[in-house]
């Protein structure tokens, strides 16, 4: 058992079990986009039947891994005011029930990154992620009392953060070589995908 009342088990086994995780459910926003654009959008990051294995392999390693890199990466957050006040209260001090709620979907984002099909369900839960970083639906789902919007320019900015290190968590759980370049290449698209899909809900229809 976790600091925040979660085994790793229930986490990786039970998503339903995690408040606020609405994958599959009637409760997730119904994304614009049809399974179509999402082939486009696969089209244009290279992503492969390939990517969709070496990410299969990659989540084994990081399902183990999840909380503590979700941990590092709001700790970094944390060291630049101007970003605290989106995880924290709005004045950028430590908002901890903010964080308890939401650490499992976080943690349970890199599994789904890695092992969830890129079907209607996953395009559905995609614009549901985008709106939770926007004033639609921003701590509506935890009530939360923290800033009401993510900006896109660190959306984007942060992804890099995301992306970088993931090798190294890679690297530790025992990928190596050339399959550790194939792991985190397909992790590479796979989050880029994430993050296309989620500006989906910062922008009008005919500019994005």
């Amino acid at each position: 058992m976790n600091e925040y009342g979660h085994t790793p088990e229930t986490v990786v086994e039970h998503p339903e079990q995690i408040p606020g995780y609405t994958y599959g459910g009637p409760e997730a926003a119904r994304s614009p986009l049809t399974l179509e654009d999402l082939s486009r959008l696969k089209a244009a990051v290279g992503f492969t039947e390939e990517d969709t294995a070496a990410l299969h392999r990659a989540g084994r390693i990081l399902a183990e891994r999840a909380g503590d890199m979700v941990t590092a990466w709001r700790a970094q957050l944390r060291e630049q005011p101007w970003l605290a006040g989106y995880s924290g209260h709005p004045d950028g001090t430590p908002n901890p029930a903010y964080s308890a709620a939401s650490k499992p979907r976080f943690d349970r984002w890199i599994i789904d990154a890695c092992v969830r099909p890129l079907d209607q369900d996953w395009l559905n839960y995609q614009q549901e992620i985008g709106l939770r970083h926007t004033r639609a639906k921003k701590n509506a789902t935890d009530h939360a009392d923290s800033l009401d919007h993510i900006p896109m320019r660190f959306l984007l900015a942060f992804t890099a953060v995301v992306i970088t290190t993931a090798r190294d968590h890679l690297a530790a759980g025992g990928a190596e070589g050339a399959e550790l370049d194939r792991m985190h290449a397909a992790f590479t698209k796979s989050v880029m995908l994430h993050v296309t899909l989620w500006t989906r809900a910062y922008v009008p229809a005919a500019d994005w």
